[in-house]
């Protein structure tokens, strides 16, 4: 009861459910909060630390800056919103600002990608057949996904894709600009139960079988270790979870890869089935797409616990 208690405390106050209300539709961090609210940081601060100790919401620390967000589970922060009236003006205008500035840092990003050249949209860059990955990435992925996890997220493509079949969604990235990206992405299309952060493949910041369905596309291809980032990803995920990789087939393209930093030219079923298995998994099925590069979709279940000497390559 003093935990019910303290959190309908924290939530009691007018600036404080205008804080819930936007955190609920998209991670935010204190200076678009200010932009929305029209209020000062200190202040802002203020309520936000009384939300955040009241399991409210979600602090999520990026770099030198912080989002904010409503934590996975939170009953209780959605069923006082779902008493707000939807025609309030305050929280309408809200919504509007938080739109525009969701807006403008898509734009903003987008922009300053396309200046700097940086291949941010891969399959774009090397002209793969993405409506044949997606749509069979959605065929194997039947719903319901519940927890989702989406590591190397990048612009969060995938969790835009994936969204309507998801409980919810969380998408993991080491770049801040792609995170930014994405960020401004999921928010100006109103998928509040997709969120990002950032994080590192090797090492999660993420309970162990903390997720239903976990997901790396064209990730492995530039990882060291790919045999150890299986095996994280397997340590997340949920007796009888599905892990779904999506990445190269083998192939002959030096100048590609060396042109894009890959660290390995695609992969083989023997090789990933060697490295699913210490990680407890095991292969079920993949599906070829054939393109300007080969892609492979291989999808995998979670049986047994990842072996140690797997997760102790990270450590």
């Amino acid at each position: 009861m003093d935990d019910l208690l303290t959190q309908l405390r924290a939530a009691a106050e007018p600036t404080r459910l205008r804080l819930l209300a936007l955190c609920a539709r998209g991670a935010l961090n204190v200076t678009d909060m200010c932009a929305v609210l029209g209020q000062s940081q200190p202040r802002l601060s203020r309520h936000l630390k009384l939300l955040v100790e009241a399991r409210l919401l979600e602090r999520i620390p990026e770099g030198a800056n912080a989002y904010f967000q409503v934590p996975a589970g939170a009953a209780l922060v959605h069923q006082l919103l779902a008493r707000l009236p939807e025609d309030d003006a305050t929280l309408a205008n809200d919504r509007r600002q938080a739109a525009r500035i969701a807006a403008e840092h898509a734009r903003a990003i987008s922009a300053a990608f396309r200046r700097d050249g940086a291949d941010w949209d891969e399959m774009r860059a090397l002209n793969l057949p993405a409506p044949k990955i997606e749509a069979a990435i959605r065929a194997l992925l039947t719903a319901p996904l519940g927890r989702l996890l989406d590591i190397g997220t990048g612009t969060g493509r995938l969790l835009e894709l994936l969204a309507d079949r998801a409980e919810s969604a969380l998408g993991v990235d080491a770049s801040r600009e792609m995170l930014a990206l994405a960020r401004a992405r999921l928010a100006e299309r109103g998928l509040s139960r997709c969120s990002v952060r950032q994080a590192d493949l090797y090492r999660l910041p993420l309970a162990d079988r903390s997720f239903d369905t976990v997901a790396m596309q064209m990730v492995l291809h530039y990882a060291e270790d790919p045999a150890a980032a299986l095996a994280e990803a397997a340590r997340v995920l949920a007796p009888r979870g599905r892990l779904l990789l999506v990445d190269f087939a083998p192939h002959a393209r030096a100048d590609i890869a060396d042109q894009h930093a890959h660290r390995w030219r695609g992969f083989d079923d023997a090789t990933l089935v060697a490295w699913l298995k210490p990680a407890g998994c095991v292969l079920r099925a993949t599906k070829p797409i054939a393109g300007a590069l080969p892609v492979r979709l291989w999808l995998a279940e979670r049986v047994g616990a990842p072996a140690r000497a797997a997760l102790e390559l990270q450590f």
